[in-house]
């Protein structure tokens, strides 16, 4: 491929000397002059980061079904080295190799983001319409969600300590290696960068047309319906424009902000994204008729419309998350008790979640999770299978959040909102105190994001306890929400 190159660029940023570095030969004839010479150019390069980041490295395996879904409490396991991470034992090899992975590759795609960054400026006249901001709007944005995942993972959080040594916050294609910013200086550049996209993404997005509708691309509707509540996403004679919630969006923009706000305890910039992507109205709640439909080929099993931005998983990450939740001998697979007392069978036998989401077997007192099964040909599913990137119910859990203290009537009815479209009638009280709240909210969240990697960074944020289906607590601290850094890049850094 021609953006080959461009992951030998990054490599620059990640445990590499200047001098290893210059001993590499690239592995394509094409240059970065002749590669960034053509809006096509850029097009390849920017798709060739979403295929990289939708790996196994990234967010077709580790960063959606690995670590992080293991320390979530949801699953039992009998391997030892599995065990060890789910007790947060850092100093176990099966952690360290997997932490430094992460952090390898995740700067690995931002260098390749920075480099087109650096050209694009140049080469402006080579855009034709919109493209320019497109492109730069979508490429600051991947750039500020990886690094607010390693944000999250790698460094205290903000209120535990705004201004701890975090990670680096890499903007060029250099040599030398980018130092270390605290906490803050992380959130105020990634609100910057973020900023930056918005405007961009503001005046060249085709998310925003009033014609785009976001649906099913197979869903077949019954005779008489009306043409224009069809999908409009694969439209588009351009490929690169069509499937915009396959990539970082205006509305993901919007997400990813209302996300960093909250981190950063900005309740009224938090919940002013937040209320953007929701009163959108562009990403309609899923139906029951489609959860529920008795013909496989017609049935949602990831409530897509409501997927606001997500990873196309490949051949290799489809069979790695089957591999992990439904196959017979699966790697996650929770016990049936655990899943009741997670979805709250007692009071919650009602939530779609709970009634869809998990295939028991009886017999071995365990349970599947089938969210991201596929159809076996000849039969075909309602929608592409997808890692969930950002998702319309998480806009609603930062809304409640973020306006409680103004406006706690207005919080509980965005919590009671998403619940209402997973089957649960059963509301919050109006006069629920915030600890509460929260905790009601919190539980809301573990059972909407199982299997999804979203949970830790809740527990994080909030200073909460982890503790699993046993009764066994692991208490609040940076010992067990700060990843190691890898020793190497320390090392280098240094």
């Amino acid at each position: 491929m021609k953006i080959k190159y461009l992951y030998i660029i990054a490599c620059i940023m990640v445990f590499t000397s200047c001098k290893k570095f210059l001993d590499v030969q690239p592995e394509s004839d094409v240059t970065k002059e002749q590669l960034f010479s053509t809006e096509e150019g850029f097009k390849e390069a920017l798709n060739g980061v979403y295929t990289y980041c939708s790996t196994l490295d990234l967010y077709g395996g580790n960063l959606t079904v690995s670590n992080l879904d293991i320390i979530a409490q949801n699953y039992e396991f009998t391997d030892l080295n599995t065990q060890n991470v789910a007790a947060f034992k850092y100093d176990d090899p099966q952690w360290v190799s997997k932490a430094a992975q992460i952090w390898t590759n995740a700067y690995k795609a931002i260098g390749n983001c920075n480099a087109i960054l650096e050209a694009i400026d140049e080469k402006k006249s080579v855009f034709a319409g919109k493209n320019y901001e497109l492109i730069k709007g979508e490429t600051l944005t991947l750039r500020a969600y990886l690094h607010f995942d390693l944000l999250r993972m790698y460094a205290p959080s903000y209120k535990n300590n705004p201004t701890a040594k975090a990670i680096p916050y890499v903007t060029a294609v250099s040599i030398k290696a980018t130092p270390f910013s605290n906490v803050t200086e992380v959130l105020n550049k990634l609100i910057a960068d973020l900023n930056e996209a918005k405007i961009l993404l503001k005046t060249s997005d085709p998310i925003l047309a009033a014609d785009y509708k976001v649906g099913y691309p197979d869903k077949t509707y019954p005779e008489g319906t009306a043409e224009s509540a069809k999908s409009t996403e694969t439209k588009n004679p351009s490929l690169f424009l069509q499937n915009r919630r396959h990539r970082m969006n205006y509305f993901s923009t919007c997400g990813e902000l209302a996300r960093v706000y909250l981190y950063k305890q900005d309740l009224i910039n938090s919940l002013s994204n937040a209320k953007e992507v929701i009163e959108a109205k562009k990403f309609p709640w899923a139906q029951q008729v489609d959860v529920f439909n008795t013909n496989k080929e017609q049935r949602d099993k990831l409530f897509y419309p409501e997927i606001i931005s997500s990873w196309a998983l490949g051949t290799d990450a489809m069979k790695h998350f089957e591999n992990r939740f439904s196959d017979d001998n699966a790697d996650f697979v929770p016990t049936i008790i655990q899943k009741d007392l997670i979805y709250e069978s007692g009071l919650g036998g009602e939530d779609w979640r709970y009634r869809q989401w998990f295939l028991d077997n009886v017999g071995a007192k365990r349970t599947n999770l089938q969210k991201y099964t596929r159809n076996s040909p000849p039969l075909r599913n309602m929608h592409p299978v997808v890692a969930p990137a950002i998702r319309l119910s998480e806009m609603f859990y930062i809304a409640a959040e973020a306006s409680f203290d103004s406006n706690p009537n207005q919080a509980t009815a965005y919590v009671d909102s998403v619940r209402l479209h997973r089957g649960i009638r059963t509301v919050l009280s109006k006069t629920i105190v915030k600890g509460d709240f929260i905790r009601e909210l919190v539980k809301d969240a573990r059972k909407e994001f199982y299997g999804e990697s979203q949970i830790f960074y809740m527990h994080k944020r909030l200073n909460l306890d982890i503790f699993n289906t046993n009764g066994l607590i692991y208490p609040a601290s940076d010992k067990i929400f700060v990843f190691p850094m890898p020793l190497d890049e320390l090392g280098y850094r240094n």
